[in-house]
């Protein structure tokens, strides 16, 4: 557990911008058709009318959440692996078990993080953005995405771990160095981000409707945000921000798993 919140603090501290323009991306407003902004265009806006700080905006509600979920996270992979058959199927198996407990603790955190990364968000900190929702749209705001959010970890995990642990396997027959355990991420956090962006781009919508102009819809059902996401940017707009998804994924899960294999050899 101790390894686990130190690699996923460790992770999403380090990415942490790349995520902010993920979410800048991903955010479509109702007011108009929202024209697509390529990676370049969207870091250069933040730059210029934010500065630095715009990246970093929502990063101590990540902290708070980082650390503690993947503590679950990988206790619960850990545990699940150790009883059940050593092939992929079982990985990808203990991967989903973990990702669903892990997501019970992160989704509120991540919900307060996305919300301050909007560009002009009305919220002043994570304190403020905690108390305004629960005053103005009840606790069950911060859940709202969950489902959705289990729905795209599980296959994503599922990918993720099979494909970690293969590439292990492929790249080494002995020793597993850093290097390994970074590589082999690498190859599965990219992997499983491509897969997943569209239901990434839902989880995103949902978390953010009714601010700074999103869209705000009658549920928490998928297909209401899918059918409104086809109907105004057409199947393109589900893929919204799959570059930088990946570009936080393949290094984040570098980091992530080298990270985590260090700190559990040296307890």
């Amino acid at each position: 557990m101790i390894a686990g919140s130190i690699a996923g603090s460790v992770e999403h501290m380090a990415m942490f911008p790349v995520d902010t323009l993920k979410t800048r991306m991903q955010a479509i407003t109702s007011s108009f058709k929202t024209p697509s902004l390529n990676l370049r265009q969207s870091l250069g806006s933040i730059l210029k009318l934010e500065g630095l700080g715009g990246l970093y905006r929502g990063i101590a509600a990540m902290g708070l959440g980082a650390g503690p979920a993947h503590a679950v996270y990988f206790s619960v992979y850990e545990s699940c692996k150790k009883s059940l058959p050593n092939n992929p199927i079982a990985h990808a198996a203990s991967g989903v078990l973990a990702t669903v407990a892990s997501d019970a603790v992160i989704t509120p955190m991540d919900l307060v993080k996305q919300r301050l990364q909007l560009k002009g968000s009305p919220y002043k900190g994570v304190v403020d953005c905690v108390r305004r929702v629960l005053v103005e749209e009840g606790f069950g705001a911060f859940y709202a995405s969950y489902r959705t959010t289990v729905v795209m970890n599980a296959p994503f995990t599922a990918v993720h771990f099979a494909t970690y642990e293969a590439a292990k396997r492929g790249l080494t027959d002995s020793d597993e160095t850093l290097l390994v355990h970074a590589t082999a991420g690498a190859a599965a956090g990219a992997l499983a981000a491509a897969i997943t962006t569209p239901l990434d781009v839902v989880k995103t919508q949902l978390q953010c409707q009714g601010v700074c102009g999103c869209d705000r819809y009658s549920s928490s059902s998928m297909v209401e945000v899918v059918q409104t996401i086809k109907k105004r940017d057409g199947y393109g707009g589900l893929i919204r921000g799959w570059i930088p998804r990946m570009l936080f994924h393949a290094p984040a899960a570098a980091i992530c798993w080298s990270t985590y294999e260090a700190v559990k050899s040296f307890f």
